[in-house]
């Protein structure tokens, strides 16, 4: 959305500077210049020193003034800061020496005294022109975006904390979280014993498209509506499951406040906890039993129509690993006729899905989507907004097969087990070796999608971050494959000699 090119903020004291620090940060980006004019006094170098420590996730960093080194850099959890001081910068040219242009580029650059940077200063930045308030600790701050989609941030960072506000978390201090591969994003908002996690959740744009000129996200049925959240979070708890509230929403930003679930998950120092891991595959398996509705309702009776995980999506899915990932892997395009040799190999697996569409699909539900509760149901669940009717094997596939982390034999054994006690209990009759057959395909399914998934996001994005999942993605893959059901789909592998590339 729009928003005014120039933006006054009057704050009391240093908790007001510290509040519109944190407003900063939460929307900075690798790239992203902010230059800090004022008078000596004004707290230039205090409000730099404000952003660096919530960046870092250091609240008592020690931050020096480069008064004299005229730069310090700093390495945080998301990209390099660096802190200028250009006051005893005697000419333009000394810029060179420092690695100006080079430091701009590459993370977030606060820059005090730029105006002493002549034509070397980035058109594109946030300008922060900071002044006396009212009182003796006051402090108006004066900011113009120029270019950068820095207008559009500042009133998205805004809204968050209006949201805060009046939600009873003012003042509350805001942490990035680690998200997923997709347009969403996350931060933690605490003020003393309270918390709450903020979501960002920009509109998807088309990306990938088709021969008949539909959208990657339509046809995989991704959620666009932030109702799909709040209707399957609420039915979700009328059935018995953890899942957050929603707090509060600003639809037009497209923002929502949501219960904090806290940060303990079922994974401990990249290792699984078994006896967590267990109570994880029971509770998938409960969850397996709810009769669904077609269409969710949340508690303030927003509809959600779910839709189907068919053939169409879960072909196309499995399609990115022809088009993305083997490219990414050999260096050359997948010819015409082993195209269509894929394509034909899933459309028969997959048709075994027609009639199996009928169980609530999670979607993500693996390591970093499931949170440990100390009360009450013991497995919190997020990043459901996407979920689907289907076959309750994804699930469980996804949590047997987790990009993130090792699941040893053994352990997913036990976890097979356990869930086949658990539906049993509930009807005697389940067949455990055809749901371990869906299992098989629902798993090579998902782990081909992921491939393709993680490496077009890092060429549509630049962020490349998931790619180091790559390995262990393509080793569940290839376990998947050894299942018989998946012969066909195997000697495709092995004929086009991908097994043996590195």
């Amino acid at each position: 959305m729009s928003s005014p090119l120039r933006r006054t903020v009057n704050v009391a004291d240093e908790a007001g500077t510290l509040r519109l620090a944190d407003d900063i940060a939460a929307i900075a980006r690798p790239g992203d210049v902010v230059a800090l004019y004022g008078d000596l006094g004004m707290g230039k170098s205090a409000f730099a020193r404000a952003v660096v420590r919530r960046l870092a996730g250091e609240p008592d960093l020690e931050v020096p003034s480069p008064t004299f080194t005229l730069l310090q850099s700093y390495e945080t959890g998301r990209f390099p800061v660096h802190h200028f001081d250009l006051y005893r910068l005697a000419d333009p040219d000394e810029l060179i020496e420092i690695g100006f242009s080079e430091a701009v580029g590459e993370g977030l650059s606060l820059i005090e005294w730029p105006d002493r940077a002549g034509d070397e200063l980035p058109a594109e930045r946030l300008d922060v022109v900071i002044s006396e308030g009212d009182g003796l600790n006051g402090r108006r701050f004066s900011l113009e975006a120029h270019g950068n989609s820095w207008a559009e941030r500042l009133d998205e960072t805004f809204g968050v904390r209006d949201l805060l506000d009046r939600s009873g978390l003012a003042g509350a201090e805001r942490r990035h979280l680690h998200g997923d591969a997709s347009t969403r994003s996350f931060e933690r908002a605490t003020v003393g014993e309270k918390a709450a996690v903020v979501m960002r959740w920009p509109a998807w744009r088309a990306y990938l498209k088709r021969a008949d000129d539909d959208r990657y996200e339509e046809i995989v049925h991704l959620a666009d509506s932030l109702i799909a959240f709040s209707a399957i979070a609420d039915t979700l708890r009328r059935n018995g499951f953890r899942s957050p509230r929603v707090l509060d929403r600003d639809a037009e930003r497209r923002l929502m406040l949501v219960e904090d679930l806290g940060s303990d998950g079922i994974v401990r120092d990249g290792v699984p906890i078994p006896e967590r891991y267990l109570v994880a595959a029971r509770r998938l398996a409960d969850l397996a039993v709810v009769a669904w509705p077609d269409v969710a309702v949340d508690d303030a009776g927003g509809r959600w129509p779910m839709p189907r995980y068919d053939r169409r999506a879960l072909a196309t899915e499995v399609g990115l690993f022809a088009t993305w990932y083997v490219p990414h892997l050999t260096g050359a395009s997948l010819g015409a006729d082993a195209l269509a040799e894929w394509n034909d190999l899933w459309d028969g697996l997959l048709s075994r899905f027609d009639d199996d569409q009928a169980q609530l699909v999670l979607r993500d539900y693996h390591s970093p989507n499931i949170l440990w509760q100390t009360s009450g149901d013991a497995i919190g669940l997020i990043d459901f907004q996407d979920g689907l009717l289907g076959s309750s094997a994804y699930d469980f596939a996804a949590l047997v097969t987790d990009a993130r982390v090792d699941i040893p034999d053994e352990l997913a054994a036990a976890m097979t087990a356990a869930y086949v006690d658990r539906r049993r209990l509930h009807d005697s009759g389940f067949d455990a070796v055809d749901f371990a057959e869906r299992v098989a395909i629902l798993g090579a399914q998902r782990n081909a999608k992921i491939l393709g998934r993680f490496v077009e996001y890092a060429a549509r994005t630049g962020r490349t971050h998931h790619l180091r999942f790559l390995p262990r993605v393509r080793r569940n893959l290839e376990k998947a494959l050894d299942d018989k059901v998946l012969a066909g789909v195997k000697l495709w592998y092995e004929r086009l000699g991908l097994a043996a590339r590195p």
